[in-house]
């Protein structure tokens, strides 16, 4: 296999987050007419009893995982099994593709499963999977969004602490207690 190629998938999946429930759909590679589909809690033992079924039922051949985010508590659940290969898609790029099919508008967690399922299984060739960042841009980047959150912090002290000041000076200047 080159560098760069594409492994041969055994499935494909995709998946819709959701605070407390996903929905996923998934079809076999050889049989791309079948799909099944289900719900998962949007917990850590029951994403990883889901990659594990697959693992099994796959025999550790890859899969390619479609979902609508690069980051956050799913992605960095699924990053952990070496036979998901993930493929994010920015949540324009879907919502697009949704208006497309669904041009009133209409939206519902199965059929973006559905359609995030035919995004990876017809236009994969137009998305990129994930690559895990290495453990140095990983700490780079946690300790950037602590420095974002503690300049945050500051700035609302700062224009709290200003608001009361000018509330505070202009009681004085009308002599009403403070």
């Amino acid at each position: 296999m080159q560098p760069n190629a594409e492994p041969e998938f055994a499935a494909f999946a995709a998946i819709d987050w959701a605070d407390q429930k996903h929905f996923w759909r998934l079809v076999p590679a050889d049989s791309l007419n079948v799909p099944q589909s289900g719900e998962l809690k949007n917990t850590p033992e029951a994403v990883d009893a889901w990659a594990g079924e697959l693992a099994a039922r796959f025999g550790g051949r890859p899969i390619a995982v479609c979902l609508e985010q690069s980051r956050g508590p799913l992605v960095y659940m699924l990053m952990k099994y070496a036979h998901l290969v993930l493929y994010p898609v920015h949540p324009a790029t879907s919502a697009r593709y949704r208006a497309a099919w669904y041009p009133s508008g209409a939206k519902s967690d199965p059929s973006d499963a559905a359609l995030l399922l035919e995004l990876v299984t017809r236009h994969r060739d137009r998305l990129r999977p994930l690559v895990p960042d290495t453990a140095e841009t990983r700490l780079l980047q946690m300790l950037s969004e602590q420095r974002r959150t503690v300049v945050d912090d500051k700035t609302g002290l700062s224009n709290r602490l200003s608001a009361r000041l000018k509330r505070s000076f202009r009681n004085w200047c009308d002599g009403s207690p403070t």
